[in-house]
């Protein structure tokens, strides 16, 4: 019970996030490709990594931010993903707002069903093992890509999203 208050408690924080900026922007995000937003994906992840091993930022924004935007970012990939093509570009703020939530629990639904076949590994892993998954989880979604998604033995981009979103997750509960 432990791990899913401290997941949900991390989960809100992203989502409130998440709904703050969709005051403030509407659904600009709306314009990504989900390759754009596997790009943003693999920027902060990257950045993470940097400043794992640098130890040091220049810019005034913490790792556990940029694990928060890993979330949101793929949170949004799986609402792109879920659209039709001829989907208004511009949601409503509930619209958006209900669409993550749905991508949010099923995300959530994943994470709970895995940590039971798992038994919480993630607990005694470092954050920055956390990171490389997050970064070796991106470059495969980015191969299914390029691969126009085909794929012939391994899951499809919306588990990989579920993944880096759940490593996002677990890093901020470890960080805690």
């Amino acid at each position: 019970m432990e791990t899913l208050d401290q997941y949900d408690e991390c989960l809100a924080v992203c989502e409130d996030l998440f709904q703050r900026k969709t005051q403030d922007y509407g659904t600009a995000w709306r314009i990504l490709r989900p390759s754009s937003l596997t790009d943003q994906i693999f920027i902060k992840a990257n950045r993470i990594r940097t400043l794992q091993q640098v130890g040091q930022a220049q810019v005034d924004e913490g790792i556990e931010g940029e694990f928060v935007g890993i979330v949101n970012y793929c949170l949004m990939a799986l609402v792109q993903l879920g659209l039709p093509e001829d989907a208004p570009m511009e949601l409503t703020p509930e619209e958006a707002i209900r669409l993550y939530g749905q991508a949010k629990n099923a995300t959530r639904d994943l994470m709970i069903r895995k940590n039971h076949d798992y038994g919480e590994a993630w607990r005694d892993m470092r954050i920055s093992s956390l990171t490389d998954l997050i970064l070796m989880k991106v470059l495969r979604v980015k191969q299914i890509e390029d691969n126009a998604g085909k794929t012939v033995a391994s899951e499809g981009v919306e588990a990989n999203y579920m993944d880096m979103a759940n490593y996002a997750l677990f890093a901020l509960i470890l960080s805690e």
